[in-house]
């Protein structure tokens, strides 16, 4: 029945109903009348809800359209993947009326102008490292990963439950953003040197690929951080204008050919003990849409970031053995001389982020009472029986 037709009868219904309170309310008595007015509250109430009935499907079937950059080459395993499958995944999961066009770095805009094309409006998502924000607030790298911080295990429980997304929420708003969970990469790789790294003094004068405050770290031993997109490294790295890089790990590494140019491979990497990426959703844009919506994007972010975890825990040790085998390269640990150097300039730089500002602080303090909290029990559980159980089985 069309809407015009439902609300014609109804409106009759409701005409029929006050014309007959109008001619008895003079020779009826009040019981009658009562009678009467309740006929004309229910047709009142069928025309409000044949009206929502007839409104209802159109709001539910309305097509969105989403623009989504990011900060990674098209195709590139891991972090491009991850991302287009979210946007994919968006898609699936609401029949294709959220529609996401993904467009990788540098079809749209350049990596590093995703943060502002998302924060104005021009586009509504990107997907993409939040520490390459930092230099708009250090708050942003304790949300991908900060020296010495949290394992994937210990951030989701900061973000999900320690408080760590009010204060992500509180940091994004003050950019027009909204920020979601949205992929983790692990325990990411010291980085690929020319030389052999012996002593602290050996990164005096080195010209490194590192983001973040793990760059700020190096910086405090001499070194010469610079901030490159994936698409740039390998190039700068084999010219020579840059002498080392640190990107994830054995997988996407590989991918990268870094070998061809530094044989040596360090590890652990202080600077990104659990990388989280994000998707970044423009907040006029994410406050507009209905909680249903709202709720489908989330979940395909949360799933993500379960999905990318487990690639990479899948694909890093096979690729790790072939560079070895294959490749020729000499997998080195930094010594604990290194890593004590490390933690000491580590102090400084975030002795240097909260004093930025009151937000910057409390982030900070924040994310150390989780370290802790969580930390302690992962001493005692996840480590301890990892541990063991390679003790036992010679693992």
């Amino acid at each position: 029945m069309k809407r015009r037709q439902i609300l014609k009868g109804a409106a009759g219904v409701a005409a029929a109903g006050a014309a007959t309170v109008g001619v008895v309310g003079c020779t009826q008595d009040d019981g009658e009348k009562a009678a009467l007015q309740q006929q004309l509250d229910d047709a009142n109430a069928k025309i409000a809800e044949m009206t929502a009935a007839q409104q209802a499907p159109a709001a539910a079937t309305g097509r969105i359209d989403v623009a989504m950059v990011s900060t990674w080459p098209r195709d590139f395993p891991g972090l491009g993947t991850g991302a287009q499958r979210f946007a994919k995944r968006v898609s699936d999961m609401s029949d294709g009326r959220i529609a996401v066009q993904y467009f990788a770095g540098g079809e749209r805009v350049k990596p590093f102008d995703s943060f502002d094309e998302v924060a104005s409006g021009n586009a509504q998502m990107y997907h993409g490292a939040d520490y390459y924000w930092k230099g708009k607030h250090p708050g942003w790298a304790y949300f991908t990963a900060v020296p010495f911080g949290m394992t994937y295990t210990e951030i989701n429980a900061w973000i999900r439950f320690g408080g760590g997304q009010e204060l992500w929420d509180e940091l994004a708003g003050g950019f027009n953003l909204k920020g979601l969970m949205c992929g983790n990469t692990g325990v990411q790789m010291g980085g690929w040197f020319r030389q052999e790294m012996n002593a602290a003094n050996d990164f005096n004068g080195l010209k490194m690929r590192i983001p973040g405050l793990g760059g700020d770290v190096l910086a405090k031993l001499g070194a010469s951080p610079v901030s490159l997109p994936g698409s740039q490294i390998y190039e700068n790295l084999v010219s020579g204008a840059i002498d080392a890089t640190e990107w994830v790990g054995p997988w996407n590494d590989s991918v990268m050919k870094f070998y061809e140019a530094a044989k040596y491979y360090y590890y652990p990497g202080m600077h990104e003990p659990g990388a989280m990426l994000a998707v970044g959703v423009n907040k006029d844009f994410w406050e507009g849409l209905s909680r249903a919506d709202r709720v489908t994007i989330e979940a395909a972010a949360s799933m993500e970031n379960d999905v990318m975890m487990s690639e990479y825990n899948a694909k890093n040790g096979e690729s790790l053995a072939k560079l070895i085998a294959e490749q020729g390269v000499q997998l080195r640990r930094f010594n604990d001389d290194i890593y004590d150097s490390f933690g000491e300039a580590a102090a400084e730089v975030f002795a240097e982020v909260v004093e930025h500002s009151d937000l910057a602080r409390r982030i900070h303090e924040s994310f150390v009472r989780s370290r802790s909290d969580v930390g302690a029990w992962a001493k005692i559980s996840d480590q301890e029986y990892v541990r063991q159980r390679n003790r036992v089985l010679g693992l």
